[in-house]
């Protein structure tokens, strides 16, 4: 304990000398205190004297330093994987009891001496009881989220129960080098050895491709134990037979087989394709047999205008954006040996319309009613964006700034996913110009908001506002190609880059001029997503609004029938239809206002795509990589009481007393002030008391 003070504590001094004046003028010619005896004089001239020095010793800004010993118990996390695989073998019908067993002899063995935490693992992370029927087995997802949600927490072991087969994302075990000095004890499910079975490993299509084309599908085949021999591979369409190969399996313990059929697509919609592999007698599972892909087939693909006044990084990284979406055709311009040929065209995206001088073009685009997306960069000259008419006045001047991008959470229009916002915060600063960008008219819809540093400003990045050829969005700044390389260094990939875009693009290219109903309705679900839909409803003023009632009807191809309404959310609606069954659907959206009816409609499919079927065989390498790693132990889950066992003799997890600094400045404790006050009102008492007037 010791204190610490702003000024020299040689300050008390003159503080003393001060008290001991001003006590001594007061009462060194007062008549009435000489008659006094001694013992009320110096009570008096104490009073006098504590209260000022105290006053004034708290005006010094001394902080008082106090140490605080916390102890944590050890945390004891048993992470059971949740997937459909873990019911595959064998032992099956002993998984669920002995998981249930687990966890109850975890708390009764361990809650008074660890903190308990329970946790699953399938498609995402959960608390709930495990229930081994996720499609997806995303095991690093697991352990990030053990190493975020536990960083510089006293872990004293975790116990994961798992097969150790994943079908999304990388091995669990480099993420679970993010938990250092933890032991991790795997409790193993299943069986390692491969059984007699083949099956479809894997199949290629696009998703998208257009009418009276041809495109292949590639499917990948495995087999094991199934000898040599020749069998068959079916494609059919709408239950029809349309092609088939013949597969010739020559080693016989370990077979691999790749085919490609190329179709023709004769008709257009979602159409509904499926690989059927023939039954061998004998084989461990029949149902990784079949595979059912949906393929959309277009009759037109969007046409979207790069238009620029020079080459840029930015143009660039927008362009792979659109040409990753089959059903966009892409046509680059460089102004102004363009022609200005308009048809067609869906979508414009402009680069630096402010190097433009001539405001024609943009009277042109607003004529033809083509939304357009506008990349407002430190080149762009303000006063020609003034003549442009957009309702944006940039700052004069030459200086420039960088501004980091933050997600505005009431934006509406459409989703972005949880790891696109976290890869927004990640992403680096574009450059604008100093200053304030100011916005007149219209509905904006600000998707980013500027950010320099942790300080969010109250104007917008990357935004939608309405304009005379309906929507147009708007992005204020240029380093965009810094966005898409962060991405790919962080994740090895441009998906979250590629998403933000894509829906950006998509929702300018929705026909939005006038009042009405607009529904953003995604193609493709899987069996494990919520289906989750977005809309807007505009009056004739195309102003957002909320007070119309949306109907959705959602049918299975099989005739059932699913009706809800979209609710309320901001100035926007949502509807959720949960997890729905694997197939085509066909929707319908309506609405009614100001007597006139309104309907939208399309189509989705919920594909099953049943990776966890797969796999006929536990890995239990992986397990063993990771208790050893962690200088944890590996152990069938039937012997789970040799690991608790195990995990109670560890010397090493035990409880952690942490020292704790606590500063408190004098001045906050009340009592002190308290007791000041306490020292000059007995004084003023008995000096009246003792007859002084």
């Amino acid at each position: 304990m010791r204190f610490i003070s702003d000024y020299s504590l040689w300050w008390l001094i003159p503080i003393s000398i001060v008290a001991f004046l001003a006590t001594y003028l007061l009462y060194s010619k007062n008549a009435w205190f000489s008659e006094l005896t001694k013992n009320k004089q110096w009570t008096l001239r104490v009073l006098r004297f504590s209260s000022l020095f105290l006053l004034f010793f708290l005006l010094l800004g001394l902080i008082f330093q106090a140490i605080r010993y916390r102890e944590e118990k050890p945390i004891l996390i048993t992470l059971v994987d949740n997937s459909a695989s873990m019911l595959n073998y064998k032992d099956s019908a002993t998984v669920k009891p002995l998981t249930n067993q687990l966890l109850q002899a975890v708390e009764q063995r361990f809650s008074e001496k660890f903190e308990v935490v329970k946790m699953t693992v399938g498609s995402d992370v959960g608390t709930a009881q495990p229930n081994f029927s996720e499609g997806i087995s995303f095991l690093e997802k697991g352990f990030e989220k053990l190493a975020v949600d536990y960083y510089n927490r006293n872990v004293g072991a975790v116990l994961f129960v798992s097969d150790g087969n994943y079908n999304q994302g990388a091995s669990p075990v480099y993420a679970a080098e993010r938990l250092p000095f933890t032991p991790i004890f795997s409790l193993t499910v299943g069986d390692t050895n491969t059984r007699k079975d083949h099956f479809i490993k894997n199949v290629f299509v696009n998703e998208v491709t257009f009418l009276n084309n041809i495109f292949p599908i590639e499917v990948d085949i495995e087999a094991y134990k199934i000898g040599k021999r020749l069998t068959q591979v079916h494609l059919l369409h709408k239950g029809k037979k349309i092609s088939s190969q013949t597969l010739n399996y020559t080693n016989g313990t370990t077979d691999f087989q790749q085919v490609n059929f190329n179709i023709e697509a004769k008709e257009v919609g979602f159409q509904t394709y499926t690989i059927q592999l023939e039954t061998i007698e004998g084989e461990y599972s029949k149902k990784n047999n079949v595979r059912t892909i949906y393929v959309e087939v277009l009759d037109s693909r969007n046409k979207v205008l790069l238009m620029a006044n020079a080459p840029h990084p930015d143009i660039a990284a927008l362009r792979d954006v659109l040409n990753k979406n089959e059903n966009i055709e892409v046509v680059q311009a460089f102004l102004p040996r363009w022609t200005r040929n308009f048809d067609g065209i869906d979508l414009v995206i402009f680069h630096e319309p402010g190097n433009l001088s001539d405001p024609s073009l943009i009277s042109a685009i607003e004529q033809k009613k083509i939304p357009c997306f506008f990349v407002i960069g430190t080149n762009s000259n303000p006063l020609n964006i003034n003549k442009m008419n957009l309702g944006l006045t940039l700052p004069q001047g030459n200086q420039t700034d960088d501004f980091l991008g933050t997600v505005n959470n009431s934006f509406n229009a459409f989703e972005v996913s949880d790891k696109t916002k976290e890869a927004i915060g990640f992403f680096p600063p574009l450059k604008s110009r100093f200053g304030n960008l100011k916005i007149a008219g219209g509905n904006v819809e600000t998707l980013l908001y500027q950010r320099i540093g942790t300080i969010k400003k109250d104007e917008p990045l990357l935004f939608f506002k309405d304009g005379k050829n309906g929507k147009n969005g708007f992005l204020y700044g240029e380093g965009l190609w810094r966005w898409r390389l962060n991405d790919f260094v962080r994740t090895g990939t441009h998906d979250q880059f590629q998403e933000l875009f894509s829906k950006v693009f998509t929702y300018l290219m929705i026909k939005q001029q006038g009042e009405g109903l607009r529904v953003s309705f995604p193609k493709r679900y899987t069996i494990d997503e919520e289906v989750v839909v977005n809309a807007n409803f505009y009056n004739a003023s195309f102003e957002q609004i909320t007070q119309p009632a949306i109907d959705l009807v959602v049918k299975s191809e099989g005739g059932k029938t699913y009706r809800s309404q979209f609710g309320v959310v901001g100035s926007a609606y949502k509807a959720n239809l949960g997890k729905l069954k694997s197939g085509k659907y066909e929707w319908t959206a309506s609405s009614s206002h100001n007597g006139k009816k309104f309907k939208k409609s399309g189509s989705f499919v919920v594909e099953d795509i049943e990776l966890e079927r797969i796999d006929n065989a536990a890995n239990h390498a992986v397990l063993k990589q990771l208790s050893d790693m962690s200088k944890g132990k590996m152990y069938a889950l039937k012997s789970y009481a040799d690991a608790l066992a195990a995990i109670d003799k560890r010397e090493d997890i035990a409880t952690v007393q942490y020292e704790e600094k606590l500063f408190n400045r004098l001045l906050d404790y009340k009592w002190l002030l308290f007791f000041a006050f306490l020292l000059m009102a007995g004084e003023w008492f008995l000096r009246r008391f003792w007859g002084s007037y």
